[in-house]
């Protein structure tokens, strides 16, 4: 049974620069507001390409236990 894999976005932290938008190839990845950002859990399938680009470190990719 394989394992999902979900970013999750310490919120506290991030600062709202979307460079985390621009690399998601599910768009799974928004920014409402301009505060921070939101990952859809729906659309996310944890290839982690936007934690690498965050610049402050604020994305992990954690695993879903369903």
């Amino acid at each position: 049974m394989s394992r999902l894999k979900k970013a999750s976005v310490d919120i506290a932290a991030c600062v709202g620069c979307g460079c985390c938008i621009a690399v998601c190839p599910r768009q799974a990845v928004s920014v409402p507001s301009g505060v921070h950002a939101v990952v859809d859990e729906g659309k996310c399938v944890g290839c982690g390409l936007c934690a690498k680009e965050c610049p402050a470190s604020v994305i992990s990719i954690m695993e879903v236990f369903p």
